[in-house]
Order: structure tokens, then sequence, then C-alpha cells
């Protein structure tokens, strides 16, 4: 049995897998720290505080769902567009 976890534990794709958990909680601070201190601020300039938490419809507190909705929106795109850089710079390797 100790056998059979040693060798589960150590299978490359296990392993790959531990990896890029690791590297994706690293990078999410990254993403996080970009919409927050850098494009939030920027659309704060432009349009008004971008947090949306005092919105309520009627006694339903939505404003948070709305807040969460546009981090959201934000985090996807810097990753896209992320995404696809680095796929450019593959390209430009090979």
């Amino acid at each position: 049995m100790l056998s059979e976890l040693k060798a589960f534990l150590f299978r490359g794709d296990v392993l790959a897998l531990a990896i890029a958990v690791i590297i994706a909680g690293a990078f999410q601070k990254i993403v996080d720290s970009l919409v927050n201190d850098v494009i939030s601020p920027i659309l704060a300039m432009i349009i008004g505080e971008p947090d949306f938490s005092g919105v309520m419809l009627g006694s339903i507190k939505i404003g948070n769902l709305i807040t969460a909705v546009v981090n959201f929106i934000l985090i996807g795109t810097i990753l896209f567009m992320l995404v696809k850089a680095a796929g450019k710079k593959g390209e430009e390797v090979k």
C-alpha cells in the first residue's frame, strides 16, 4: 500500500498538477494586484469609485454581486490578454 501511494504521489501528472496549483496561487496574487491596484483606480478616475457594494434593490444587497461580476470580467480580460501574449511569444521562439 505504501509503495502504491509513493507511485501515485510521484507520477509525473500528479507532480505537474501540484506545481500548476502552486504557480496559479502565486499568479493569482499578481492578477489581483493588477486589477485592484492598477486597473480599478484608473476606472475610479474615469467613472468614479468602481465599488458597487452600496447598491441595493429594495432590501436586497446586490452591490457585492455586481462588484464580484465586474472583478471577474476584469480578471478574465487580463488573463485572456496575458495568455494571448504568451502564445504569441511562444510562436516567435519556434
